[in-house]
């Protein structure tokens, strides 16, 4: 079943506003969804209907044209209610980021326009450790073919961000393609323990013709300390994202201990809530949870600042910047995972029924964390604190 959503907020309504409607929609219908896996088709379409898909795009090209620390909050707010959408709904604002910072604007100022008119969806086909698709140079055209994994957002979408190694030279390339391009297939190969409605499976590329108007070559990937944001912003929207589950987990738990949870009958008080026990453990998740999202603002605001700074931005301001959301990355996956497991201690073995699914936020989270190993984080983050060195620019850091 999914959530009867209107088909268009106000347009009156603020971003903040319209997120957090759907935030409450979303969150009537998750943990049904969350069993049921697969693509969340109504849910999406509701994103399109709320013209958020269109967030970050600028005011010129027919956007909202909100700065990065309302986008990223907008993903933290979707996040309380559904990790799931709130993956698809960040990712869809770093493809549109990447095209800004790996190609020209005579390339992507169409795609974007064309996103705010049409209300597109961007997927990833996007993994730079997926070695398994090549590019082959061919007369006026390229072709990629072979298989790609960790997909989210693929299905349901208008435009996929795709890479491929080339066969020649065995450099990365990266090109924007339609979705319905022939020669792609979208595998319903997703069936993991958490985040189970990103649709993050696998793709097929059979013989896809790419343009060379269609590469992302100038400047490229990773290539200026501008292009070296992109992974930054990814960073920063797993940090959200995080950061989001965790808030989530933390209310639904308060709302179970106010309501249903029982005291312990040595505790001596006539509710959950009194039992001095549970409110330290309030109070130590919430204490951690208020400094990771502490860390989190102002990696965004650091990032929003380095955004605008446009090609003059050096190597040494990005570094600042890769410091500080490496910092929000480590604090918002370690409170998330310690705290999505501790909620179950204030509210009581009842709160492990299977209808309820509050496991879900700590499978979300556990899933979704191992996308790059935080020990190469901490290891990054120190060798700064000892040597004053920023974490050099690759698509994980």
């Amino acid at each position: 079943m999914s959530a009867d959503l209107p088909a268009q907020s106000p347009p009156s309504s603020s971003p903040t506003a319209i997120a957090e409607d759907l935030a409450r929609r979303f969150a009537a219908t998750a943990a049904e969804r969350d069993v049921a896996g697969g693509t969340p088709k109504a849910e999406r379409d509701a994103l399109r209907a709320s013209g958020l898909l269109a967030l970050s795009i600028p005011r010129d090209l027919e956007g909202l044209g909100a700065d990065w620390v309302q986008t990223l909050d907008a993903v933290r707010i979707l996040a309380t209610a559904d990790g799931s959408l709130a993956h698809v709904f960040g990712f869809q604002h770093l493809h549109l980021a990447t095209v800004q910072l790996f190609g020209q604007p005579a390339q992507w100022r169409p795609w974007l326009l064309q996103t705010a008119r049409h209300r597109w969806f961007w997927g990833n086909t996007l993994n730079p450790l997926d070695r398994r698709t090549t590019a082959t140079r061919l007369s006026g055209h390229w072709e990629f073919s072979g298989k790609k994994s960790f997909t989210s957002g693929a299905l349901d979408s208008q435009m996929l961000v795709a890479s491929a190694i080339d066969a020649d030279s065995g450099r990365l390339l990266i090109g924007v393609l339609p979705t319905e391009r022939t020669g792609i297939t979208l595998l319903r190969d997703w069936d993991n323990m958490g985040q189970r409605q990103t649709d993050s499976g696998s793709a097929l590329f059979e013989r896809v013709r790419v343009e060379a108007s269609e590469l992302l070559l100038d400047p490229g990937p990773l290539s200026t300390p501008r292009a070296a944001l992109r992974p930054l912003l990814a960073q920063l929207i797993f940090a959200h994202l995080f950061l989001g589950i965790a808030q989530g987990a933390l209310e639904q738990a308060r709302g179970y201990t106010l309501r249903e949870a029982r005291p312990w009958f040595k505790s001596g008080v006539e509710a959950a809530s009194a039992d001095p026990h549970i409110q330290a453990l309030y109070g130590e998740l919430w204490a951690a949870l208020e400094g990771a999202r502490l860390l989190t603002q102002q990696a965004a605001r650091r990032f929003d600042a380095a955004w605008q700074r446009g090609t003059a931005l050096d190597a040494h301001e990005r570094g600042e910047v890769a410091v500080a959301v490496t910092a929000a990355k480590i604090a918002t996956t370690r409170t998330g995972l310690d705290l999505s497991s501790r909620i179950f201690e204030a509210t009581g073995a009842r709160a492990t029924h299977a209808a309820l699914r509050f496991d879900r936020f700590w499978r979300n989270l556990r899933t979704q964390t191992l996308h790059d190993p935080l020990h190469y984080k901490l290891q990054e983050l120190g060798d700064w604190v000892l040597n004053g060195a920023h974490p050099q620019p690759s698509f994980y850091s």
